[in-house]
């Protein structure tokens, strides 16, 4: 919803246009600087932003029932924490219940069930729990409940999707009624952004029936039809005064992305989530909805294999890092959905991220330099490319045309997504990967390239790069980890051959009558959640 600004020289069409760049996350600076250049004096751009500010934040109403239509359902929709591996699933998990920890929006950990973290070594953590929280069935949380939910991440025979993190605390107990010790296998200063996770809900000691949820959070289970849909009704009990505003949400699927939008413009839906690039103007230009654009953490990057021909050639790798035109790709292929990012997998939001890694400038003739030197002008490069890596065919096509310019023959190769990546990724010479969004840069750089890492996309290997990694994670010094983090982004950067050209944003599209949501680096719907602050205007 808006208000009228009734300022001079200033039409409702800037005013709508200027919430809804708020509303896309742009800050203070962002808005004046668009402001004074479309003419707008200084002191009026400023009274614009604080009104256009308070228009997008309302006051929070009670009730309503929110209708949510995901991109997908599945007859293996799960309630479990150990099972969740859908996008629904992730909501399932905010929706009912809660963590120890949450990330906020720059994937920094604050306490949810948790009243502290504590470590001297970064080894061995003592974590104090919340006093009178209760389930939905009534049973008060105590560190038992926390001991077995974490445990069934560690337990082989769970098969967790969670297991891989899970699998360095080798040791959790109960110390008392409100503490638990967590042992880890070696010091890692992430534990508490770790656990603050879509797995690693906390549910009741000794819980094996996941017909139903039972957990502490916003909402209490009334339906639960896998493939189907899924409706919550707001917990009356819910520790968190300032949340859960609408009576009911549910969640179903809605896979074509036209139907999804039908069912927004008919009133049949309030949120549409994950909209394509081309849908986008036909959102903003509708007075009626409204769209939540998230930079997010995900990207497609283009991967050369370091061990095989032509990666072997280092020139080979500076010509295609100077044949890269990461605007026209934010423009021509992620249509603006997108932000041109500098061949380094921390996104900006993070804390971590390191401003000063400047990404490689688009120069044609500079990447002719490097390719003649290779040896490679006139020679058919096969690139591998598939609709599994997101808008790596259009990416491709882009790459491909500049090379021609230069006498670079480049051969796109255009495969089915199904068995791209067990057929092609991290196995072809030059290939598209698709990497979601990571908590934390100990978990990027962890799984992506230290040396055996088992995602080494371009095969990068250098002892001192995992040296680091290990010192950053065990350090509880935040200024040193930031310093170690910023020296590895450059190091991948220049030495690693896997380019980012841009993060890809997620888009939501909802009714104005929606709110309390705002752009969160994990993606889209707020980082899966929403049901703590959503509401619908009445």
């Amino acid at each position: 919803m808006t208000n009228e600004f009734d300022l001079p020289h200033f039409s409702r069409k800037d005013q709508d246009l200027v919430e809804t760049a708020i509303r896309r996350g742009a800050t203070r600076r962002d808005l004046l600087r668009m402001l004074c250049a479309s003419g707008v004096a200084l002191s009026t751009a400023g009274t614009i932003f604080g009104s256009a500010s308070r228009a997008v934040a309302q006051t929070a109403q009670k009730g309503g029932a929110l209708r949510v239509a995901l991109s997908s359902t599945s007859t293996a929709d799960t309630l479990d924490p150990a099972r969740a591996s859908a996008q629904g699933d992730y909501m399932r998990m905010s929706t009912f219940y809660n963590k120890l920890t949450v990330l906020d929006d720059t994937l920094t950990p604050q306490m949810e069930l948790a009243e502290s973290f504590q470590s001297s070594d970064s080894k061995v953590w003592t974590v104090k729990l919340r006093k009178d929280i209760t389930f939905h069935n009534g049973k008060t949380m105590d560190s038992a409940d926390v001991v077995y939910s974490l445990n069934r991440h560690v337990d082989p025979a769970q098969t967790s999707r969670a297991n891989a993190l899970a699998k360095a605390m080798i040791k959790i107990e109960a110390v008392d009624a409100n503490t638990v010790r967590i042992e880890l296998e070696e010091p890692n200063a992430d534990l508490p952004a770790i656990l603050g996770t879509y797995h690693f809900v906390i549910i009741p000691d000794g819980t094996t029936d996941f017909s139903k949820a039972v957990g502490t959070g916003p909402y209490m289970t009334e339906v639960f039809e896998p493939g189907i849909r899924t409706v919550g009704l707001r917990n009356p009990n819910y520790f968190k005064s300032d949340a859960a505003y609408v009576d009911s949400i549910e969640y179903f699927g809605i896979p074509d992305e036209n139907a999804r939008v039908n069912a927004l413009l008919s009133g049949d839906i309030h949120i549409g989530a994950t909209m394509n690039a081309r849908t986008v103007p036909l959102i903003e230009g509708n007075p009626a909805l409204n769209l939540l654009v998230s930079p997010g953490g995900s990207y497609t990057n283009l991967n050369i294999r370091m061990d095989m021909e032509p990666g072997s050639k280092r020139d080979f790798i500076e010509g295609m890092r100077a044949l890269i035109n990461r605007d026209a790709i934010n423009r021509a292929v992620l249509r603006g959905l997108g932000e041109p990012h500098n061949d380094q997998p921390i996104q900006r939001a993070s804390r971590y991220f390191n401003a000063d890694v400047v990404p490689e400038a688009y120069d044609l003739e500079k990447a002719k330099h490097h390719f003649e030197k290779a040896g490679l002008v006139g020679v058919s490069i096969p690139m591998i490319c598939s609709d599994a890596a997101k808008s790596s065919p259009d990416m491709a096509m882009v790459l491909q045309q500049d090379a021609a310019k230069i006498g670079v023959q480049i051969d796109v190769q255009r495969v089915p997504s199904d068995g791209y990546w067990s057929n092609y990724w991290l196995k072809a010479p030059v290939h598209f990967g698709n990497i979601n969004a990571r908590p934390t840069p100990d978990i990027l750089f962890s799984l992506l390239y230290k040396s055996d890492a088992a995602w080494n996309e371009s095969k990068y290997a250098n002892p001192k790069f995992d040296q680091m990694l290990v010192e950053a994670r065990g350090s509880l010094d935040e200024e040193r980890r930031k310093q170690i983090y910023g020296e590895m982004q450059a190091m991948v950067a220049k030495d690693a051959a896997t380019i980012i050209p841009a993060y890809i944003a997620s888009a939501d599209a909802m009714s104005n009558k929606v709110g309390g949501l705002k752009p969160h680096p994990l993606g889209m719907l707020q980082g899966y959640n929403i049901a703590d602050s959503v509401w619908l205007a009445s």
